[in-house]
């Protein structure tokens, strides 16, 4: 797969998880893909959460190295004020 393939694909599977994400007050955004790292920022009530790590790496990159080929890692981008 291509570069923008891959992020297309990518962005489609975050849009269809964001609603269970905001659901419970969070949401999640797409930064960019790096070398096969998917980077993205999460945000609202996922900002601080004590289960971010379990969202992030046994939901959110689960889905994608499973459902899309060249992604081997989900990374978390923090805002620095």
């Amino acid at each position: 797969m291509e570069q923008k393939d891959i992020e297309m694909k990518v962005k489609s599977i975050l849009n269809k998880l964001r609603p269970y994400l905001q659901h419970d007050g969070g949401d999640v955004e797409f930064v960019r893909f790096e070398e096969g790292v998917v980077y993205v920022r999460m945000m609202g009530a996922c900002v601080g959460c004590s289960s971010i790590d379990l969202t992030l790496k046994d939901g959110i990159e689960a889905i994608l190295l499973e459902d899309v080929p060249g992604v081997i890692a989900v990374e978390l981008v923090e805002d620095i004020y």
